[in-house]
């Protein structure tokens, strides 16, 4: 079930636009996920932090500064410090090779502006083993 998950989405480095991962946090609510929103500007150690201390299933970060290649493996880096396991998907302008090297870190899903909203939600359920959750939560 969705409700027994727990999704941290993040805001790192100086990026300034939340909008998207406003979108996401909501759709992911309204699907029936437990979501906590970081907020806007967070330090990757900020993340990690909240990760651990909210018990989180999962980890999203949503970055539109071009900074994912530094700011992401640090937040890969601090969650395995801090013995935390959840998956970590990342949303934003990323460029094809900036994806692979992602992905090849260990980034579990990858999303870009215009993915659609139910099938990032599909493969969340699939990263955190609730595929067959429906759509609808309700």
């Amino acid at each position: 079930m969705r409700s027994e998950h727990r999704i941290l989405i993040g805001k790192v480095g100086l990026d300034g636009h939340d909008r998207g991962a406003k979108v996401i946090s909501l759709a992911l609510e309204d699907a029936g996920y437990d979501v906590v929103y970081s907020g806007l500007r967070q330090t990757p150690e900020a993340i990690a932090d909240a990760a651990v201390s909210e018990q989180v299933d999962l980890v999203g970060l949503s970055i539109l500064s071009g900074a994912h290649t530094t700011l992401v493996p640090r937040v890969m880096k601090l969650l395995a410090d801090a013995g935390c396991d959840a998956p970590l998907v990342v949303g934003g302008i990323i460029p094809t090779a900036d994806r692979t090297m992602l992905s090849d870190a260990g980034v579990a899903a990858i999303f870009g502006p215009g993915d659609p909203i139910a099938e990032i939600v599909e493969a969340i359920d699939r990263i955190l083993g609730v595929a067959d959750a429906p759509l609808d939560a309700s």
